[in-house]
């Protein structure tokens, strides 16, 4: 991998944007950390300015287009018809997500240990569904369990009723990451357009405005499964929690894992199709 080309800017941009994104979640998470608790706006921040981030360095880097997203290469590679861009992106975008999601861990391990609760931990590495409250509430004087929060989806530590279906690839959740990508394909193409600034947007600006559409994304649309809209940034993180000796850690969620790695491709070619229909670009 040749510095200052295409897959090193790729690798590199993505190891920022999940350092820190998950670093955003784990910061947020994990108990002992001076941000803990700081909640879902924080979040979501964190993620759009990762994005802003992690585009800047990539395009300097060596990837001027700094998909940094395979859903996004996927959608490029649709529209324009050039499927050579698959093998000379994606690979390097898993690689990055990997290494990112190793230095969250290493920053926050002492933290891992001090965190009991094996879903806060796996949410700092990869999403997973929301699940929707029980009929019958705790009493008023029972304690309110921590719930999951962030692009990380953490789940809620209470029980599910005896019964209950397992946390599964659900169609919801499916149809969550798939309108959530889409959405996220196409502000990039609208922010992008000719329609928007017919001489290009001043140099800078477009990854700040895709930032923001991001943080739009993450706080309108990222409360189902806490919005991956990004295969390489869940399933690289997710593979790291499986090999990495994490502190307590419980299973890495491979039950849901298909979702938030193939609903955001789903995505993106709804996303393509949409941008020829209407003429955007």
């Amino acid at each position: 991998m040749a510095m200052g080309s295409v897959p090193a800017g790729e690798f590199l941009g993505v190891a920022v944007l999940v350092y820190l994104g998950n670093g955003g979640v784990a910061a947020a998470l994990l108990k002992g950390s001076k941000a803990e608790g700081a909640g879902w706006l924080a979040i979501t921040a964190a993620w759009g300015f990762a994005v802003v981030c992690g585009v800047l360095t990539a395009q300097a880097a060596g990837s001027p287009e700094a998909h940094i997203n395979p859903a996004i290469t996927l959608f490029a590679a649709a529209r324009s018809g050039n499927w050579s861009l698959l093998p000379l992106y994606v690979p390097a975008q898993f690689l990055g997500a990997f290494a990112g999601a190793a230095l969250v861990w290493l920053t926050y391990r002492p933290f891992y240990a001090a965190t009991p609760d094996p879903a806060l931990k796996l949410a700092t590495f990869c999403t997973s569904p929301a699940e929707p409250a029980a009929d019958n509430p705790p009493a008023d004087d029972a304690p309110t369990p921590p719930t999951g929060a962030g692009p990380s989806g953490a789940r809620s530590s209470r029980a599910k009723p005896s019964g209950a279906k397992p946390n599964g690839a659900s169609a919801s959740a499916w149809l969550a990451e798939m309108l959530a990508t889409c959405m996220l394909a196409l502000l990039v193409a609208v922010i992008g357009s000719q329609g928007v600034a017919a001489a290009g947007l001043p140099h800078g600006l477009g990854p700040l405005l895709v930032g923001l559409a991001v943080w739009a994304i993450g706080l309108s649309l990222g409360g189902p499964t806490g919005y991956a809209i990004n295969p390489a940034r869940d399933l690289a993180p997710r593979v790291a929690h499986a090999l990495l000796p994490v502190a307590g850690k419980g299973d890495s969620g491979w039950r849901y894992a298909a979702v938030p790695t193939l609903a955001p491709l789903a995505g993106a070619l709804l996303a393509a199709g949409l941008t020829r229909s209407f003429g955007i670009g």
